[in-house]
């Protein structure tokens, strides 16, 4: 018999509401958490600056209507510390902590068949086994460490963004950023008052379109009175949550009444931005017209010609995740900060002094690395996941392979929440991290209640699921983009378009589908 009924892998926001559903439900949880707190994301990503682009009152949970009026945002997006708090807030209103264990990362997992449950070994040496795991592991969580040469030789202080030390301090030091994707832009932005010299190293330059972040107010209140119906519109429109402005074509807008249009949606800011425009992602003409307007904007907030021009993204606009601003361009207009483009001048190596880029050497005191992810996948293959000869890392070496981002075949009782090829990255995690976890929890009842204990998707339904999604994506211009959503920030990983573009309304709805038909696709034993 299994030690438990399942192991959550992960104390991130999904595996919170996991163990929190599944043990109202009578199930034995056990949550395998590899840092000392719970929060995730919010737990490792400390770096100055680092908050969310959805709005705090969509990223947030929806299952308790208490929880949801009693918690107070102070910010229209809400910063790190803040969701921090948040997550402990949960922990400790639902007394999850007592089925948590700490500070131990899960190494590898072993199906047996025989026994048909999971042995999953972690790296403080233990060994449990349960009936089914669910990986809660986050699919921006396992870092991006570039093989540049010298990184050891550096002789002052390297930090990365994704696991920001409580003690570092910048005032006054010469200070590099590498990389200039969210958690880059966000660094660059808290640091750039602060440090005594900036250079920020840039491979490809961003969209980033306002926040106008502050102060939530009055508007809590009034989201508040309708909370109920917001977040059940939230759940069928495309990105899981609400914009202000009525979705439209960009092909039904003339060239003179553009302009005002696309100013009302800057104004509004966020990546609402685009979302409202329901053609900018498959009509390649009317995305190159918000593609230049935006261009524009950033030329307009720079004040050297040539330093704007650097800054200029080349690529059609939301074909990559949108950075949301909060005066990133505006530092580029400080006399200490320098922007390197290394298309132009390549890192050549870390030096003990700083950085040799081109024919120059930067002397630094301090070099972050905002480097990135390996995206949806990198936490998954990096545990050892083995069912009998097959192995996870060989069946996704060509690209993941699942059914509804779910689960994967061949390896049996072992679900992934918001799992390559699933909304995901492209939605409000919040809002599909709640649909999986309810969906993988009334999956389990199911089978518990018909006597069964196994349960695999079927190869022909996993098979169409990836085809169907490859040709959804195909139908858009995203795979045009060198993006982490293709893999490509990752040298050597296989470049393949791994969320679900359908959007969240379309996926709950085949999903809602699947399980309406006693969970068609899948073999139940």
């Amino acid at each position: 018999m299994a030690d438990h009924d399942v192991i959550v892998i992960g104390a991130g926001f999904a595996g919170l509401y996991q163990l929190h559903l599944l043990r109202q439900r009578g199930f034995d949880v056990l949550v395998i958490e590899a840092g000392e707190d719970v929060g995730g994301t919010w737990y490792w990503n400390r770096y100055p600056g680092a908050r969310c682009d959805i709005e705090s009152i969509e990223y947030s949970y929806s299952f308790d209507e208490d929880l949801q009026q009693e918690w107070i945002w102070s910010e229209r997006y809400a910063a790190q510390p803040e969701l921090l708090s948040y997550a402990r807030h949960v922990a400790d209103r639902f007394d999850l902590r007592r089925n948590i264990a700490f500070g131990a990362r899960v190494e590898a997992l072993d199906w047996d068949e025989t026994s048909r449950h999971w042995t999953v070994r972690t790296s403080n040496g233990h060994v449990r086994t349960a009936t089914y795991v669910v990986a809660a592991t986050g699919c921006l969580s396992v870092p991006s460490r570039p093989d540049l040469a010298g990184l050891d030789d550096f002789g002052g202080e390297l930090l990365w963004t994704s696991s920001w030390p409580d003690d570092a301090g910048l005032a006054g030091k010469r200070v590099a950023v590498v990389g200039t994707g969210s958690s880059g832009l966000q660094t660059i932005t808290a640091i750039a008052p602060v440090v005594g010299s900036l250079t920020v190293f840039q491979r490809t330059a961003c969209y980033a379109v306002p926040a106008h972040n502050g102060p939530i107010g009055d508007a809590l209140s009034a989201v508040k009175a309708r909370y109920t119906d917001r977040r059940a519109a939230s759940r069928m429109t495309p990105s899981g949550y609400q914009c202000p402005l009525e979705t439209t074509n960009l092909a039904e807008i003339s060239a003179t009444e553009l302009p005002a249009v696309l100013d009302k949606h800057w104004e509004v800011g966020g990546l609402c931005f685009t979302d409202a425009f329901a053609d900018v992602l498959v009509d390649p003409d009317e995305n190159e017209r918000v593609s230049t307007w935006v261009r524009e904007r950033i030329r307009a907030k720079v004040d050297d010609p040539a330093v704007a021009a650097k800054l200029l993204p080349t690529f059609p606009i939301a074909t990559k995740r949108l950075c949301v601003d909060t005066g990133y361009y505006e530092v580029y207009n400080q006399d200490n900060v320098e922007l390197v483009d290394i298309t132009a001048e390549p890192i050549e190596r870390i030096t003990e002094r700083g950085i040799l880029a081109g024919t120059r050497e930067h002397e630094l005191d301090v070099i972050i690395m905002a480097t990135g992810f390996d995206a949806m996948t990198g936490a998954l293959t990096a545990m050892d996941v083995r069912s009998g000869d097959l192995t996870l890392r060989e069946k996704w070496e060509d690209g993941p392979r699942t059914y509804l981002g779910l689960m994967s075949g061949g390896f049996p009782n072992l679900f992934t929440v918001c799992g390559p090829q699933s909304p995901s990255v492209l939605s409000n995690m919040l809002t599909s991290i709640e649909y999986h976890v309810g969906w993988i929890a009334n999956l389990l009842s199911h089978l518990r209640a018909r006597g069964l204990a196994r349960v695999e998707p079927l190869p022909e339904n996993e098979d169409n699921w990836v085809r169907a999604t490859n040709d959804l994506a195909d139908l858009t211009l995203m795979p045009q983009a060198a993006s982490w959503y293709m893999g490509a920030n990752i040298p050597g990983k296989q470049r393949v378009f791994m969320p679900f573009v359908g959007g969240v309304g379309m996926y709950k709805q085949v999903a809602d589908g699947v399980a309406a038909a006693g969970y068609h696709g899948f073999e139940l034993t």
